[in-house]
């Protein structure tokens, strides 16, 4: 889920925060993907008839044509990706994990109903909601993945938090995820829409928390009490508190000791009985994370393994050989050499003095009047000229 209603809040708040964009602007970028949540993307939206992709033998296919065919795309388009898959989840995430187990269950006996009496509609609906991401499908995800020659970690625990640790660090650009959590995280920029097909047009969307921050008017620790307040995976929500309401308690309160102080004496809002908020403010204060340092994080692309992409694929799978060799010769054709360093990569930003800002501005303010100068000037001597004979 990662947090509720957080990327309606940035929007209306720090709106220019916001970047939207095409893939081929991220050219050049190494990238930290979400690989849990990518894979589910796939399984949902990799479909034929309603239903996942399947081969003669009836295993599912979608995770793994998604897999295969978006990295191809990104790779096409000057984008170096490293997947990171989740670890163990963090205890206080169990009972997160239990409502959607449930939620799965209680979805797959609406798919029976709705095959005897709903519509083509209602069964794809509730089938979407009966898709899990298994450890089968991540096994093969990190298979292929290897085969392609492209680098994976597996995350202590939660995914997000590792991509945003590699993203600090400056191992990659930015983190891709669909989950806001990761800019709770502190990934200094978060990428959205990266791995969406490429039929859906829709926009990259990147969010630099920084900018996030200097919008809302906040300090990281604001922010991350805000972001709990407003709903993550580790607590229950606060009944009758929504976003417009939790941006204004926290506003108002500072803290969320602060909020709770005031709910105490509120007769519309409850507390949860467990609402161990300090310890879900800690898991992202202080997440489960590889250090960028770690060996495990050095990031190497390789080069792809064509024959033994064509016995996974085609053999094992079901692809048409003829798109898995395709595909394998773009690998290939990327891969080779070092992509091309983006222009700010030799050109880095040097930081001006006080002295020196002041100096720049008065620069430009000066030239601003120069030209409206020279402009007044120019429409003067237009003006006198008008309506003379011109010389023969």
């Amino acid at each position: 889920m990662g947090i509720k209603n957080l990327f309606k809040v940035i929007e209306e708040e720090a709106p220019d925060s916001i970047k939207k964009g095409e893939i081929k602007h991220q050219f050049g970028r190494k990238v930290a993907i979400d690989a849990s949540m990518s894979i589910y993307s796939f399984l949902i939206a990799v479909r034929t008839d309603g239903q996942q992709l399947t081969n003669e033998t009836g295993e599912t296919t979608s995770h793994l044509m998604g897999l295969f065919y978006r990295t191809l795309r990104m790779v096409d388009n000057g984008i170096k990706p490293v997947y990171v898959f989740d670890g163990k989840p963090p205890k206080l995430k169990s009972g997160e994990l239990a409502k959607r187990f449930q939620r799965k269950a209680e979805a797959t006996e609406a798919v029976e109903e709705a095959k005897e009496t709903g519509t083509a509609e209602d069964i794809e609906r509730f089938s979407r909601r009966t898709v899990r991401v298994t450890r089968e499908h991540n096994e093969e995800c990190r298979r292929l993945l290897k085969l392609m020659g492209i680098p994976y970690i597996i995350a202590p625990t939660e995914a997000e938090a590792q991509c945003a640790e590699l993203a600090r660090a400056g191992k990659v650009y930015a983190a891709a995820s669909e989950d806001m959590d990761t800019l709770t995280f502190n990934t200094p920029i978060l990428l959205r829409h990266l791995t969406f097909s490429e039929q859906r047009k829709e926009p990259i969307l990147e969010i630099h928390l920084d900018k996030v921050l200097e919008g809302m008017g906040m300090e990281r620790p604001q922010f991350i009490d805000l972001c709990i307040l407003l709903g993550c995976d580790y607590l229950d929500p606060i009944k009758g508190v929504g976003a417009t309401t939790a941006l204004k308690l926290i506003r108002e309160h500072k803290t969320l000791e602060g909020v709770l102080e005031h709910i105490k004496g509120s007769t519309k809002l409850i507390i949860p009985d467990d609402w161990p908020y300090e310890d879900a403010r800690q898991l992202f204060v202080a997440p489960d994370v590889r250090p960028a340092s770690d060996p495990e994080c050095d990031i190497k692309w390789e080069q792809p393994d064509v024959d033994g992409l064509v016995k996974f694929l085609v053999q094992e799978k079901g692809f048409s050989e003829d798109r898995v060799r395709s595909g394998a010769a773009r690998l290939q054709k990327n891969l080779k050499t070092a992509q091309q360093s983006r222009l700010e990569g030799f050109f880095k930003p040097v930081a001006r003095t006080p002295e020196e800002q002041e100096k720049l501005k008065r620069k430009n303010e000066e030239r601003i009047q120069e030209s409206k100068k020279k402009k007044k000037e120019d429409a003067k001597a237009k003006k006198a000229t008008k309506g003379k004979p011109r010389p023969v």
